[in-house]
């Protein structure tokens, strides 16, 4: 019989499988005849196409809500992928400048995408289809979307995303909780004539909530500002980082509200009376930026900067 030989790469390879499964106390030959007899991996069964292209389930016959209903999911995975960079940036035991900063550039990349995506609302949609099926919608709204909050309390310390009135107002001994219910974006959801919570802002936060607060504890020591001004404010590429956490910023807080409101404006601005968005959230006074003067980095703008926040974005 001829003799096999085999690759010396293969053998140290097996070699060092071997290691690995024995420091585990696994026995490598069980693995390999599992390796042996499993099928080939497909594209279609690693990222699970046929459930990804199931999730869609409109409420009506209406085409374009279901372009309505894609858009959003895909606006949640980019949010879940901001979130896994922030994870990985807060969960990091051995930060260095470089490794931070390649994550805030992974985090840009996403938001510019958001931002540039966008026009797929304004744009591609027919503004009679959206104002029919949006009805059945109610009380849902894209207020709703958890992981956007978590991403603005894995930014910053809470007391920046509180409202206007209560940063200035916010004492040292206040609770998370205490400071929750000062948060900024509450008041986006109240009822436009009664001034009360709205079904979207009750059921939001029955859900939500608590993790809100569970995050922001977690996040107190570990959002990206704070990272920022513990290790790497006072180092050689501060100026590099700084620039950087300017661009998340605007991006963030400007660029992603002003194409919120270019949208709501093209469906929901009719005179005499605008629209009232989905959730009753009060979207002409919650999205533009210059209202609610949001700002993960505040440390980071001049005076002037922030008392023009978003008026050139706005002008652009």
């Amino acid at each position: 019989m001829p003799t096999t030989s085999f690759d010396p790469v293969l053998i140290e390879q097996l070699k060092k499988l071997q290691e690995k499964y024995a420091v585990m106390g696994q026995d490598l030959s069980s693995y390999l005849d599992g390796l042996l007899h499993s099928d080939y991996l497909t594209y279609w069964d690693y990222i699970h196409v046929d459930t990804l292209l199931s999730l869609q389930n409109p409420k009506t016959s209406f085409p374009d809500e279901e372009v309505f209903i894609m858009y959003h999911q895909v606006t949640e995975l980019y949010f879940k992928m901001i979130l896994h960079e922030m994870g990985q940036i807060g969960n990091n035991q051995q930060l260095n400048a470089t490794f931070f900063m390649t994550r805030i550039d992974r985090i840009i990349r996403y938001f510019r995408q958001l931002e540039n995506s966008f026009d797929i609302m304004v744009d591609g949609m027919e503004k009679e289809q959206f104002l029919k099926f949006r009805m059945s919608l109610l009380p849902a709204s894209g207020f709703q979307s958890a992981q956007y909050r978590m991403i603005e309390i894995a930014s910053t310390s809470l007391v920046n995303l509180l409202d206007d009135e209560s940063r200035k107002q916010v004492k040292s001994t206040d609770t998370i909780r205490q400071q929750m219910e000062k948060i900024y974006w509450r008041s986006g959801a109240t009822e436009l004539a009664s001034g009360k919570k709205t079904l979207t802002l009750q059921q939001f936060e029955e859900k939500y909530l608590d993790d809100f607060c569970e995050q922001a504890e977690r996040c107190k020591d570990t959002n990206l500002f704070t990272i920022y001004q513990k290790h790497f404010a006072t180092s050689d590429v501060a100026e590099a980082i700084k620039d950087r956490l300017r661009e998340l910023d605007v991006l963030a807080n400007v660029k992603w509200r002003l194409a919120h409101l270019r949208s709501a404006g093209r469906y929901l601005q009719k005179s005499p009376e605008d629209i009232k968005a989905t959730g009753g959230t009060n979207w002409q006074k919650y999205l533009p930026p210059r209202f609610q003067r949001i700002m993960f980095f505040p440390e980071l703008w001049s005076e002037e900067e922030k008392s023009n926040w978003g008026r050139a974005a706005f002008e652009q």
